[in-house]
């Protein structure tokens, strides 16, 4: 997958209430993504940081949301530059909180509609985040973007998403934390979220080869958003939502190397990297390894480091 690689920093943390996630695409620079990535035969441009629309005023009639303002700033501005990054190369957005994701894909979902090509979201995370911002008793914005995606009500506040994904194109994976209003939500549209308890049982090579196959038989667009809390905490530590149970070392880079081998990835999203939370850098050079996986490097190619 000798990629052309298209780096797009999104240092925001506004959409959850954990300071921090902003200094995640330094981290992502400072663990040496762009090394990896051109030792792997990619090109890579590096766009910097994308810099938030000037704020206008926003509300929501939920009281316990906050800055929202900032959240649709960043939305406008990352749909842009992601529309502009797909037409040029494979894009990798280094966040930042999950909000991030309202504004990657809809910038993507442009592209796909534009290209007349279904568009299907891998989501890696404990959390389905299908709130709306209706739903959300935190008021944490990072925890809407699929209902976003989705198409579901209450983002009257929001740009109207270029082309909603329907239900069946969306596989919610790994989760282990879902709150009750979501779990109304995903029941009502039809969503079974790949969970680690069906992980568990099943394994993690069937399901997503059957997604994959999805994606294939359409001709699809494929984005994939992963969550550093898709990850087990203990070899995770840094983000401010960690849920015990996660995937494995060997379980994320075999969907790493799954998604690499199928061919049909066309954007990443890597979010709620909170270096402050990190123990020496491991997670932002985890994060950087499941990429190269994701890019076409064995486990067994790793480099050998001292501790």
């Amino acid at each position: 997958m000798n990629q052309h690689c298209i780096l797009i920093g999104a240092p925001l943390d506004s959409g959850q209430s954990n300071p921090g996630c902003l200094m995640g695409p330094a981290s992502y620079r400072v663990a040496g993504l762009t090394s990896t990535l051109e030792e792997l035969g990619c090109t890579v441009d590096d766009r910097g940081d994308v810099a938030p629309r000037a704020l206008e005023a926003a509300t929501s009639p939920n009281p316990v949301v906050h800055h929202l303002p900032e959240t649709l700033a960043w939305t406008q501005a990352l749909a842009k530059a992601a529309q502009e990054a797909m037409a040029a190369g494979f894009p990798i957005f280094l966040g930042g909180d999950h909000s991030l994701s309202l504004g990657t894909v809809a910038g993507v979902a442009s592209h796909a509609k534009q290209q007349q090509r279904p568009l299907f979201v891998l989501w890696l995370d404990a959390h389905s985040d299908f709130h709306t911002p209706m739903t959300t008793r935190s008021g944490n914005l990072h925890g809407t973007p699929m209902a976003y995606i989705a198409g579901l009500d209450e983002f009257e506040a929001f740009p109207p998403f270029p082309e909603p994904v329907p239900t069946d194109r969306i596989c919610l994976f790994g989760i282990r934390s879902v709150d009750l209003d979501e779990r109304k939500a995903l029941r009502k549209h039809g969503i079974t979220p790949v969970d680690m308890r069906e992980l568990d049982e099943r394994g993690f090579v069937s399901p997503l080869k059957a997604f994959l196959e999805q994606v294939e038989a359409a001709n699809g667009l494929l984005h994939v958003s992963l969550d550093v809390d898709f990850l087990d905490p203990s070899i995770a530590p840094a983000v401010g939502t960690t849920v015990p149970g996660g995937a494995t070392f060997r379980e994320a880079h075999l969907v790493m190397e799954m998604l690499h081998e199928s061919g049909l990835v066309s954007s990443l999203d890597l979010v709620e990297l909170n270096p402050f939370l990190d123990e020496r850098g491991r997670t932002a050079r985890l994060m950087v390894d499941l990429t190269a996986s994701l890019m076409g490097r064995k486990v067994f190619d790793r480099v050998t480091r001292s501790n």
